[in-house]
Formats: C-alpha cells, sequence, structure tokens
C-alpha cells in the first residue's frame, strides 16, 4: 500500500476513535500489517492526538518495591525470581512495614502517584502475610496521603483481597504477560486462565486493576493486539508495557533486544486499541528504547514507572522529569482510584 493510502487508513481509523469509537480485532490487525517504517511518524501523530483527547498531556508516575524477592515456584521464561533459573536476584523474605515506608517516602519525594508492594511467588495466602500486608498499607495510607497504595501479590483468595481493600488498598496489579496463544511458550506452571481470574476477582471486591504484559518475549505482532484487545476486554484501569530485558540466568537470556521503533510501534497500537485507558511505560524502557526514551509520550504513552524495578535498576528521577518537563507535559496529582476513569 501508498504511503498516502496508509496515511489515509490511520487517519480514518484514528478519527474513528476521537469520535468515541474502538477499532475492531481486524481493523488493528490490518493496519498492523500496512503500517511500515515510513509510516510510523503519522501513527505516532495519531496515537498522541488520541491520548491528549481522553487522557490529556499530564503524566501519571507509579513506583514499586520488591517487598519479597526470589525462591518462586513459577517458571516464567523471563523472571530471574524464579527457582527454575540460577540468577544473582537477591533472595529475602516480606519486608517488615518500616523497610517498605522507606521506599514509599522515596516514592513520594519523586512526586509518584501510586505505589506498588510487589511479592515474588505464584501466590499470596499466608495469614501471617495477609496481616502484615494490612499493617503496611495502613502504614503508608497514614503517613503518605499523596500516594495511593498498590499491590501485585500473585494468585490470591477473594478473603484476601478485601482485607486488603479494607485496610487501604486501592489497586490491584497482575500482568497477563504476554497473549494468550504465546502464554504456554513463557509459563507452563499455570495458566493464562488463572491469571485472568485473579484479575476478575479484583475487580469483583471493587479494586482497580492494573494489568499488562511484557513486549519482545518472542511474540508475533499479532500475538501483541491479542494482548491488547484482552486486556481491552477485560476493562483494566491502567495498562503497564514493559520490554524484555534478558537477565543472565534465565531462559531468555540469550534474546535479543527489541529495536526502539519496534518497541514504540507496539506502545502506539496498545493507545489505538485503548484510547481511554493509562498506559504507563515500565520495566526495560532504558536498555530497549536507550536515545529514544522521551518517544514514548510522542507514541501516546500517558505515564511511567519511575525508580528502580524489580530486580533491575532504573534510571535518575532528574532525568526522567526533565524529560516530561522539556516535552511540555505536566505530572498528575494524586489518583483517585475511586472514580478512576475506565476505557467503557
Amino acid at each position: 500500500m501508498s504511503d498516502k493510502r496508509v496515511g489515509s487508513l490511520i487517519q480514518n481509523l484514528g478519527e474513528k476513535i476521537l469520535k468515541g469509537g474502538y477499532l475492531s480485532f481486524e481493523e488493528a490487525l490490518y493496519l498492523d500489517e500496512q503500517v511500515g517504517l515510513e509510516d510510523l511518524p503519522a501513527l505516532f501523530e495519531m496515537s498522541s492526538r488520541i491520548r491528549d483527547k481522553f487522557l490529556g498531556r499530564s503524566v501519571r508516575l507509579c513506583a514499586i518495591i520488591n517487598a519479597k524477592s526470589g525462591w518462586c515456584g513459577e517458571d516464567c521464561g523471563f523472571c530471574a525470581q524464579s527457582l527454575h533459573h540460577e540468577t544473582q536476584v537477591a533472595v529475602y523474605p516480606l519486608l517488615a512495614p518500616d523497610q517498605v515506608l522507606e521506599k514509599a517516602a522515596q516514592a513520594a519525594t519523586m512526586g509518584a502517584q501510586c505505589f506498588s508492594l510487589v511479592t515474588s511467588g505464584g501466590k499470596t495466602e499466608t495469614r501471617r502475610e495477609i496481616d502484615s500486608l494490612c499493617e503496611t498499607i495502613r502504614l503508608i495510607v497514614e503517613r503518605f496521603p499523596s500516594l495511593s497504595c498498590a499491590a501485585s501479590l500473585g494468585t490470591i483468595s477473594a478473603s484476601a483481597l478485601s482485607s486488603l481493600k479494607a485496610a487501604g488498598l486501592k489497586r490491584y496489579h497482575h500482568n497477563l504477560e504476554t497473549a494468550e496463544s504465546f502464554f504456554p511458550q513463557v509459563c507452563t506452571t499455570h495458566t493464562f486462565e488463572e491469571r485472568k481470574q485473579t484479575i476478575e476477582a479484583a475487580k469483583a471486591v471493587g479494586l482497580s486493576v492494573c494489568s499488562g504484559g511484557i513486549i519482545g518475549l518472542g511474540e508475533s505482532r499479532r500475538q501483541r493486539l491479542e494482548l491488547a484487545f484482552c486486556l481491552r476486554d477485560l476493562a483494566v484501569d491502567s495498562v503497564p508495557v514493559n520490554f524484555l530485558h534478558p537477565i543472565a540466568g534465565t531462559r531468555y537470556q540469550d534474546r535479543a533486544l527489541m529495536s526502539p521503533l519496534e518497541a514504540l510501534r507496539s506502545v502506539a497500537f496498545f493507545r489505538l486499541i485503548m484510547p481511554k485507558v493509562s498506559i504507563q511505560v515500565c520495566g526495560g524502557r532504558q536498555v530497549t528504547l536507550r536515545s529514544l526514551q522521551s518517544w514514548i509520550f510522542l507514541a501516546g504513552a500517558s505515564g511511567l514507572m519511575v525508580g528502580n524495578f524489580l530486580t533491575t535498576k532504573g534510571g535518575r528521577w532528574e532525568d526522567d522529569q526533565r524529560m516530561i518537563q522539556d516535552l511540555g507535559f505536566t505530572f498528575s496529582s494524586k489518583i483517585d482510584l475511586d472514580s478512576y476513569p475506565s476505557q467503557e
């Protein structure tokens, strides 16, 4: 297809979204098949317009803490914390509340609106851990009113989720990781359906849900679209987009990094498919995007994870702050997750 025809296709489908419509899977797939390298500027321009219309130009910031590390029995091919891999990752039990509060203070200083407690392992079910997490959440809410508290604790019961919500938890994070058709190549110790059920359980108790995945695991472009449409169907409130950062000792240690433009293209398509949802770019952005990190906002992203990631170092907050300001964006105030806009 000629450049002009692809440009017209981007314009027509973009206008449909700007008027409140949604792309069908067939439309997104056809557009994906037609867009070439020379069409990326037009694609990014449209994804930026869509973000500006529905979410504005205020960047949402989140931060996390690895609150329990290592010794995970799941076999996810990318994960440095899996017992199936031999890595140099730190191993420690659930952190005490005062240790978490130190990181919460740093997150608040960096201007994060959402702070998430992340634990290794497929499940978090012991009463002792749930009680400790509830106490930590209560203290975060009390001492850092600018932060909305989130958690990523793996598969979890409805009763535990209700206890965490009562303590002040606002959002539950549980990534799908990749498309259902590709998931068995990434993990064999649990199913894609189990991950969906956890998301649905969190929604059922009234929590906001954050769910996304990792791009660059070896999936096809079509499978990236499958992931985006599944997230849209689940009506999640926020979508973290990560890029594979191969870790020595994992099954994916030798997998090549995505090219920066391929990564940005993925962000743009996520924006077209989920026009009203906050899309944060998180892990792997430094190693994958390199000098093009600022382009995530040109591609339609609306948020950023600041500080360190789970088992890898992040960039300097000062650099992220300057990048956001240089692009003419502002910083969001505290996110009210009780009335957070959904994609519907």
